[in-house]
């Protein structure tokens, strides 16, 4: 596992637990060694990493897309042999998995893209995988994905750049639905029967056809904060959601509503709005994303 960061550490933890021998790389050598210390091989280098792992090999990079990605790849690259495979778990953009899955074959590697989903609740609830690439190589890897994943959690998607592209989808769609359940909760706390938005939230998560997830975990973050005062409305988005708009318009299909979600990050940067502060709220709660604080008064 190359990258120890909030997903990598913990997927690393939970192959542990499956079983798994592990060899792990980080820049930061005191986070490898955190992991090291909960059973994992921790490697000085790319180099030793390589060395230390029985061929045919296989490396998961989980650092983040573009030209951390790249970079790590390009080193692999000129360390493996024919026969390895390297597992793309990040974000990337599916065009550029296809291409480096291309170019990894030249030298006979293969190169496996693994959308993730699981946030920071991945460690202990699993991660849903999403995988594309070779069929082969990804049934002799199958006990990785198995370890990761929840029941029925894991599915091969098809060639390289299905697994990215899925995950692009499901990242525009979340972008809708954070913003569906954000209008509707900034609808009622404006309203003057001062309703109790903690006690809706776990109420429509019994029975209701929104009942989700998503709604279980604006529950969580409701009971810590009822009106969101101590989160800034102001809405990150990681690139996934521009993708899927950009790709829709490509094919020339209509996606307003997710179009519309996206646009209301970028509004989210210029004012302070109740159904931002309740969508950071959110990505906080499943993700573990940073949020902005108010200033000081």
């Amino acid at each position: 596992m190359v990258g120890l960061g909030r997903m990598g550490g913990n997927m690393t933890l939970r192959l542990l637990g499956g079983g798994h021998r592990v060899v792990v790389y980080d820049r930061d050598a005191k986070t490898s060694q955190s992991v090291a210390d909960r059973g994992a091989d921790a490697a000085r280098d790319l180099e030793d990493l390589v060395a230390r792992l029985a061929p045919p090999r296989a490396v998961w990079v989980m650092v983040p897309a573009g030209d951390p990605t790249q970079a790590t790849l390009d080193a692999l690259a000129g360390l493996l042999q024919p026969g390895d495979v390297v597992i793309d778990g990040g974000n990337s953009r599916y065009s550029d998995t296809q291409r480096r899955a291309a170019v990894l074959a030249e030298s006979g590697l293969t190169l496996l893209d693994a959308g993730t989903s699981g946030g920071i609740w991945g460690l202990s609830e699993g991660y849903c995988l999403m995988v594309g690439g070779d069929e082969a190589a990804c049934r002799r890897l199958e006990p990785i994905f198995t370890s990761l994943a929840p029941e029925s959690g894991y599915l091969r998607t098809g060639p390289a750049g299905s697994g990215h592209y899925v995950k692009m989808i499901h990242n525009g769609i979340e972008y809708g639905m954070l913003e569906a359940y954000a209008e509707g909760f900034e609808l009622m706390a404006a309203h003057e029967y001062d309703l109790d938005l903690h006690a809706i939230a776990t109420l429509w998560q019994h029975g209701s056809v929104v009942r989700s997830w998503l709604l279980e975990l604006a529950g969580r973050a409701l009971a810590e904060d009822p009106r969101l005062e101590g989160i800034r409305g102001y809405v990150e988005d990681s690139g996934e959601g521009r993708w899927t708009v950009e790709e829709a318009i490509r094919l020339g299909v209509p996606l307003p509503a997710l179009a519309f979600s996206l646009f209301e990050r970028f509004r989210s940067r210029q004012e302070d709005a109740w159904s931002d502060r309740f969508i950071a709220a959110l990505r906080n709660q499943f993700g573990g994303h940073a949020v902005r604080r108010p200033e000081p008064r």
